[in-house]
């Protein structure tokens, strides 16, 4: 992707970053939270109509359609992420920003006319109902024990199962549903559907309180009865969903990526001015060298993760799927990301655990970071598996 340029970019971040600090940022205060302490639909509303009046409503899409290359978008959503609300009120956030980029890529005309144009200007939320319960030993980190099916019937395929952590699908106008294809020409293969929500068939059973509450609509678990979904919402092809999803995750992974270095970047700001102003036996905390250190740390640790998300940015921009390269940012940019927020809390001592910064949301958030889009675990997984083939191609090659 050859992208709009240096300067362009600039301008559009400069206007964001400055639309988040001092019109976003105020809002942090505001009550308008559902019983989860989740951003209420009327408060993200607000905020949606602040961005576009500011016309920085989805940012990182022109007016054209066309989408920013990933390091560009990099530079725009970090600054959507110096707030947690930044990312609502832009309509950059997670799942919309993944959802709008796989339909982008994917999705025929009509479904773009039809699901994607809602989403980019913003009069609409989306859901992604992948994963499923782990009481069902369903999909999660492995999406190949889907237990959701599909099959067709007539003009219509038919779908039927549970899924977990459908973040936003409380109050989500657009779902995309993947399913295991029972279908024999599929192969077994998933597909991936666009529905209209709310639908009768998708019954929302739960939604857990989590650690996290920047997201409207929860992390909800969901009941799928009988969901007739009409042939032409297909997205793609039928046994095709797997590609599909990888296609979506990659640069989804990293998008958390940009959006979570602009909270720490914002959470090191106020620790850092903490610690220039508090004084403690006699000098600013800063001067301590217990404290000092600690936020030379998250210096180090800030331009590490930025300069991660750009190489594997820059991967991306080629046209590869970067399977590799996210996972390995997604590793490296979150556990960098826990240290910066917890150091941030630990210099600010107990006002750092309190909610009279963001430091603390931000801490929480980044902890679920952590997990979401694949552990550290399975990611590192992953990648020794992909160090063990190397070796064995290597040394097969080695013998010949």
């Amino acid at each position: 992707m050859s992208g709009i340029g240096a300067e362009r970019t600039a301008a559009i971040a400069a206007k964001v970053e400055a639309f988040v600090r001092d019109v976003v940022i105020p809002y942090e205060k505001d009550p308008r939270r559902d019983h989860h302490n989740c951003p209420t639909e009327e408060l993200v509303e607000e905020l949606k109509a602040l961005a576009r009046e500011a016309g920085v409503l989805t940012p990182h899409i022109l007016a054209d359609g066309s989408h920013l290359n990933q390091r560009e978008t990099a530079q725009v959503l970090i600054r959507t992420g110096l707030s947690p609300l930044g990312p609502l009120a832009c309509n950059t956030a997670a799942p919309d920003e993944g959802n709008m980029y796989l339909l982008g890529k994917v999705g025929s005309a009509e479904i773009k006319r039809r699901f994607l144009d809602p989403l980019v200007s913003g009069s609409g939320r989306s859901c992604f109902f992948m994963t499923e319960p782990a009481s069902l030993q369903g999909a999660g980190s492995d999406p190949s024990m889907m237990i959701t099916t599909c099959r067709r019937d007539g003009n219509h395929w038919v779908v039927n199962g549970k899924k977990a952590f459908s973040t936003g699908a409380q109050g989500a106008k657009v779902g995309i549903v993947m399913a295991r294809s029972e279908e024999d020409d599929s192969k077994g293969g998933a597909c991936m559907f666009l529905v209209d929500l709310p639908d009768p068939a998708i019954i929302v059973t739960h939604v857990p309180n989590t650690i996290d509450n920047s997201m409207p609509g929860g992390h909800c678990e969901v009941t799928i009865d009988n969901l007739r979904i009409p042939a032409d919402q297909m997205l793609g092809n039928a046994g095709e969903g797997f590609t599909y999803a990888q296609v979506r995750l990659s640069p989804a992974r990293l998008s958390h990526c940009m959006r979570w270095l602009g909270a720490c970047w914002r959470a090191h700001e106020i620790a850092t001015d903490y610690a220039n102003r508090r004084i403690a036996f006699g000098k600013t905390l800063i001067d301590h060298e217990g404290v000092g250190f600690m936020l030379a740390e998250n210096m180090i640790d800030l331009k590490q993760a930025e300069l991660m998300i750009d190489w594997c940015a820059d991967v991306l921009d080629t046209g590869a799927l970067g399977t590799v390269e996210s996972s390995m940012a997604k590793v490296a940019v979150s556990e960098a990301l826990m240290r910066v927020a917890d150091r941030c809390v630990q210099v600010m001592g107990g006002s750092g655990v309190t909610d009279h910064t963001v430091v603390e949301q931000v801490f929480r958030e980044i902890r679920s970071f952590r997990i979401y889009d694949g552990p550290t675990e399975v990611h590192k997984w992953s990648l020794a598996k992909k160090i063990k083939r190397d070796w064995k191609a290597a040394q097969a090659g080695a013998h010949r």
